[in-house]
């Protein structure tokens, strides 16, 4: 039986962002095969994160830590879910 992992991931993204859509379907495949949630959030809809994150979108996050930017690197992000 696999353990679950205890992490969430959040991509940041903002519309119309050919890369953000990338990240996000690896993301999604990734997650859902290692049964880990996650979700998006718009850069855009928030100042903060805007001014943090802006100009590196996509930007993942692994339980709200910088894990990467502008694309999935698939085995360093399997390895830091397995954690």
């Amino acid at each position: 039986m696999a353990m679950k992992p205890d992490h969430e991931v959040t991509l940041l993204v903002r519309a119309d962002c050919h890369a953000c859509d990338a990240a996000a379907a690896d993301i999604r495949r990734i997650c859902a095969e290692l049964e880990v949630p996650w979700h998006a959030e718009d850069v855009d809809s928030d100042a903060e994160l805007r001014a943090e994150y802006g100009d590196r979108v996509p930007v993942i996050l692994i339980d709200g830590e910088e894990h990467g930017y502008w694309a999935v690197e698939e085995q360093r992000f399997r390895a830091a879910l397995r954690r």
